[in-house]
């Protein structure tokens, strides 16, 4: 794997460093030594962690390996209150965005 490595420099996309946080979870190393091997910043790595985990304390649908993740939304009452509105949007990208709404 080391000649796929990237070097310095190279800019990775947000699959990439969730790639790359999921084998440091995996893998036991300490930060220091798992930034070594994989050959980026401490600072980078992070940055991108804080990044990341931010996007799940918000809501936002996180992508692994092209999958979207599954988001729990909790359970809805089966007997609704006669004026409980329940409203979902779900960013599809490119634009697209998906709105349902219960009134």
């Amino acid at each position: 794997m080391i000649g796929s490595r990237q070097g310095k420099g190279t800019r990775r996309s947000r699959n990439e460093w969730r790639s790359l946080l999921t084998r440091f979870g995996n893998g036991g190393l300490g930060v220091a030594a798992f930034c070594r091997r994989e050959g980026i910043s401490a600072a980078s790595f992070y940055r991108w962690r804080s990044l990341l985990s931010e996007a799940v304390d918000r809501g936002e649908v996180v992508v692994h390996g092209g999958t979207p993740a599954f988001v729990d939304l909790g359970a809805l009452n089966s007997q609704p209150t006669p004026r409980a509105r329940l409203e979902f949007k779900l960013d599809l990208g490119e634009g697209l965005v998906l709105h349902l709404v219960r009134s």
